[in-house]
């Protein structure tokens, strides 16, 4: 016990529902055996079916919430998901200039599993003018992608070409998630460090119990950073992570159930 715990933290919404947001972050942290901490951006109410309602905290309150943590606690690595609004967008970007987080994870969330809007147009435009730069890995899917470049995904190379896009706008590394591209055989993610492209492969899982796998992916990521891990292994250990827990996921609720965060302990 006298060994250094590795600390994670999240900054993103509450899922009321568990599957998603701060729940299935704080989840994914224990099952990387990481102390895991959490900031509350906003409170939603929502299920397996959709996002009922959505109450932003005040940025005021998301930074007092930093402080907190970061003051007393530390973190080893950090990962940001929904930040729904400009305010919070630039109230994180400034805690995260002010305490030297380097190993920071954006994962950035804009649209909910059944469609719902989850970040407004200015709080998108923040997000790539202020949090990309301070960004080791920023972990987009296609939908994301395609926003954030204004350009349609629809291969392997046009994944590659949204990487080098999106990297450019300043982040260290790229991780665009192909989960959506449902015309390859397997779901192939690109991770792009700007030199090189490295495909990560794993057989496409037939189920509609995927609700929270992007949280869960980038927490993986985050947890594996705040382990020890370089990017490329972190980011190797976090598809391996959620691949499985998509495979043991479970039916609950009457809509897209959640994965099984805690395969590895079963």
């Amino acid at each position: 016990m006298g060994r250094k715990v590795p600390r994670a933290l999240t900054i993103a919404g509450s899922d009321s529902g568990g599957g998603a947001g701060i729940q299935a972050d704080l989840k994914t942290f224990t099952a990387f055996r990481v102390f895991g901490m959490s900031v509350i951006t906003s409170v939603t109410a929502q299920n397996t079916l959709s996002v009922l309602g959505v109450s932003d905290l005040p940025a005021g309150f998301v930074e007092l919430q930093m402080d907190a943590v970061l003051g007393d606690i530390g973190a080893d690595a950090v990962k940001t998901g929904m930040l729904s609004n400009k305010e919070i967008v630039s109230a994180v970007s400034k805690k995260i200039r002010e305490y030297g987080i380097k190993n920071l994870v954006v994962d950035p969330v804009m649209i909910s599993k059944g469609g719902d809007t989850l970040l407004d147009a200015g709080a998108r435009e923040a997000m790539v003018s202020e949090l990309f730069k301070l960004a080791l890995i920023v972990t987009p899917n296609i939908p994301e992608a395609e926003e954030i470049t204004a350009s349609k995904i629809s291969s392997l190379s046009g994944m590659k070409q949204a990487a080098e896009a999106i990297k450019s706008l300043g982040p260290e590394y790229v991780l665009v998630k192909g989960g959506h591209l449902e015309n390859l055989p397997d779901a192939i993610d690109v991770f792009y460090d700007g030199h090189s492209h490295y495909e990560l492969k794993a057989p496409r899982i037939d189920t509609t119990n995927t609700h929270g796998t992007g949280c869960t992916y980038s927490a993986a990521v985050c947890a594996a950073l705040a382990a020890g891990f370089s990017p490329l292994d972190a980011v190797k250990e976090a598809k391996d992570y959620v691949t499985y827990a998509i495979m043991s996921s479970f039916d609950l609720g009457k809509g897209h159930g959640p994965l099984n965060h805690f395969w590895k302990f079963e």
